[in-house]
């Protein structure tokens, strides 16, 4: 994980209804049919915005065929490679290319070739560097290895879900390219859990497309995720969320407690794509925590409780922590959907250290101290959310609060969505105090809504849902005076 000696700014701003070219608008103006609902029925009780009916049965079978073995296998073989520096040496046995060239073959044994919307695509994704003053001494070629599944929905095949992790490691010096660094939990463990669910996924079809991808030059100062990044958003890449797992392996903290059931993820309130006019708008509206991230993240913690995975999301709502960053900023800076998922208590005595023992006190990030069973628990966690995010539809365009005058009820409409199995809507809405989602009501296909709640005090948005009842993350309403 690339040490950093402050964290980016993070007042950021994220608009329902002023996307940025990174923030994905889709869904042209369109009329809007009207249902009013009353909320009375909620005087008394607090329901929930997690689904009261099972979740579609497809997600279970899927995280079944996880498999800690195959986890353990791969943590094994990258830390077996001595160093992953991203300047390091080429070596058959050794290095970062010969890491590129074990994860390129993984990935390539995952592919499926009776997909009705393709195989599993396996490429590298190369990048060259040279000598920035900084730490990259000498050119370089650097190189994401990357699985893309197509998606299988022809409407919903060009939004984009990622899941990765960084395979190279570093020792102490950041600077020392060929010292040995095992980097089994960081970041081996994110890898392996991309690795795995590649494998589990490689023949499903799933709606929307899902990149895996283990990226490089991640210790040197994220190069390899903010090269994919840019390169991705000059192309006009749809990305609806990044998963980014890094130091995700080992629930065991320093003091020996152990943390078996959650994993911490964390996001950014606003994007800071928005800034002037947008961000003063946001914090009029008193909706710094609902940007594009903060919402997956949400949404991550709903699909975990509807599921009932084993390890939960634990939401830290920073956007990394302090004196640290991670992948997930190359995208979150750029406007797209990014969290970063980490274990609760890290042992720093296993990141950034060259293997050594002082004083019977053990430095090294090395295999042993990674539990396969956790971290098959938290690929679990990934793949429920990135299973959902995939198969559900495209989030509610344009949602809105109508406040265009003084009512003690509250207004809300969107834009339909258009993809085929789309079946209705749910409005959502959350005390202004409340980190989620705290209640819900289905509004069918109609596409405006009015709840006896008064706006002043609660927080609207909207999620699709589909047939099968996969919903989609909620798009926070703007206000349309």
């Amino acid at each position: 994980m690339f040490r950093r000696s402050s964290l980016a700014p993070i007042l950021l701003a994220s608009l329902a209804c002023r996307p940025s070219a990174g923030s994905n608008s889709e869904a042209p103006e369109q009329p809007v049919a009207s249902s009013s609902v009353s909320a009375s029925t909620y005087a008394h009780s607090e329901p929930t915005a997690v689904p009261t009916t099972p979740p579609p049965p497809r997600v279970a079978e899927l995280l079944a065929k996880v498999d800690p073995a195959r986890i353990r296998a791969d943590i094994d073989a990258l830390a077996a490679f001595g160093t992953r520096h991203t300047l390091s040496t080429d070596a058959p046995d050794r290095g970062i290319k010969a890491a590129s060239r074990y994860l390129l073959k993984r990935f390539e044994e995952a592919v499926v070739g009776d997909r009705a919307a393709g195989p599993l695509a396996v490429s590298l994704d190369t990048h060259q560097l040279e000598p920035d003053g900084r730490r990259v001494t000498h050119a370089v070629e650097l190189s994401n290895v990357v699985a893309v599944l197509p998606g299988s929905m022809p409407e919903a095949a060009h939004r984009h879900v990622y899941v990765l992790g960084h395979y190279d490691s570093r020792a102490s010096d950041v600077m020392e390219p060929d010292a040995d660094a095992p980097g089994a939990n960081d970041d081996a463990s994110g890898v392996a859990l991309t690795l795995e669910l590649a494998r589990v996924l490689a023949g499903e079809p799933l709606d929307a497309t899902v990149v895996f991808m283990a990226t490089a030059g991640e210790e040197q100062g994220l190069l390899g995720a903010r090269r994919h990044a840019a390169s991705v958003r000059d192309q006009g890449r749809f990305i609806t969320g990044v998963l980014s797992n890094d130091i995700v392996g080992d629930p065991t903290a320093p003091n020996g407690a152990r943390y078996d059931t959650e994993v911490r993820v964390f996001s950014t309130g606003v994007s800071r794509v928005y800034e002037g006019e947008g961000l003063a708008e946001q914090r009029k509206l008193g909706m710094l925590s609902d940007g594009d991230s903060r919402q997956l993240a949400r949404f991550i913690a709903t699909v975990a409780q509807w599921e009932g995975t084993r390890v939960q999301p634990r939401l830290v709502f920073r956007l990394d922590r302090f004196l640290r960053g991670g992948d997930h900023l190359a995208f979150d800076e750029l406007g797209y959907p990014a969290v970063r998922f980490t274990e609760v208590a890290e042992n720093y005595d296993r990141q950034h250290q060259d293997p050594r023992t002082v004083e019977k006190r053990e430095f090294g990030d090395f295999p042993e101290h990674v539990d396969a069973d956790y971290l098959a628990d938290v690929t679990r966690l990934d793949g429920a959310a990135l299973i959902h995010l995939a198969n559900a539809p495209a989030r509610p365009a344009g949602a809105v609060v109508v406040a265009k005058a003084l009512t003690t009820d509250t207004t809300v409409k969107w834009q339909p969505g258009h993809e085929p199995d789309l079946v209705g809507y749910e409005v959502v809405w959350r005390r202004t105090t409340s980190p989620r989602w705290q209640q819900v009501r289905d509004v069918g296909l109609d596409t405006q809504a009015t709840i006896d709640l008064h706006k002043d005090d609660w927080i609207f948005g909207v999620r699709a849902y589909d047939r099968d009842g996969y919903r989609s993350p909620v798009s926070p309403c703007g206000v349309a005076l």
